[in-house]
């Protein structure tokens, strides 16, 4: 009977550890999802700050009509979900890249479209 004992008590161990072990992974694979969902929120917003600032006039700080000398703003350009910065800035498009502060391999980057639009969203990382 000691045997059966024994047997059930180590059975019982490897079962409470891989379910431990699965808790672990899905609570990691929800922070990844989190700070995913966080970041395109973020280039959301940062999209449409550079639409309105291409759509100002010139003389109103604004680029009138290009995305040319975009700048994204000191408070937004690094937060707790990530720091972006502009990669490109041309007359119809604008190139920003979101680097996750939790993990530097996750990438998102984005082209601003001239209707003020996300597109071509290019993941890295975990984010994959």
């Amino acid at each position: 009977m000691g045997q059966q004992q024994l047997l059930l008590v180590i059975v019982g161990v490897i079962i409470v550890g891989l379910a431990i072990a699965v808790g672990i992974s899905l609570f990691s694979a929800q922070s990844v999802a989190y700070n995913r969902d966080a970041m395109i929120n973020d280039l959301n917003h940062i999209g449409q700050l550079a639409y309105q600032y291409r759509i100002t006039l010139h003389r109103l700080g604004g680029g009138e009509g290009k995305y040319v000398g975009f700048l994204i703003p000191s408070q937004l350009a690094t937060n707790s979900n990530a720091r972006y910065s502009v990669l490109d800035a041309q007359i119809g498009t604008v190139t920003v890249k979101g680097v996750s502060v939790m993990d530097s391999t996750n990438t998102i980057t984005v082209t601003v479209n001239n209707q003020g639009k996300l597109a071509n969203l290019i993941f890295s990382g975990d984010f994959q």
